[in-house]
């Protein structure tokens, strides 16, 4: 996801979206340690979006204040 997608969201969207990701991400990790994934570089991936989601959500809480 790209970070201009994310900015157009409002925080309740964001925030789902950002639970959403996490949850898919522990689901592939469990689902990797059990039989490979066909590509495991989409943990790495989904990790990414959740870090872009959570600096996104921080941005907004700074500049509210």
């Amino acid at each position: 996801m790209k970070i201009a997608e994310l900015k157009e969201l409002t925080n309740e969207e964001l925030q789902e979206k950002l639970n959403g990701e996490i949850n898919n991400l522990s689901h592939m990790k469990l689902t990797h340690a059990v039989s490979p994934l066909e590509n495991p570089s989409q943990i790495k991936a989904v990790r990414r979006d959740i870090a872009r989601m959570k600096t996104e959500l921080s941005l907004r809480e700074l500049n509210k204040q």
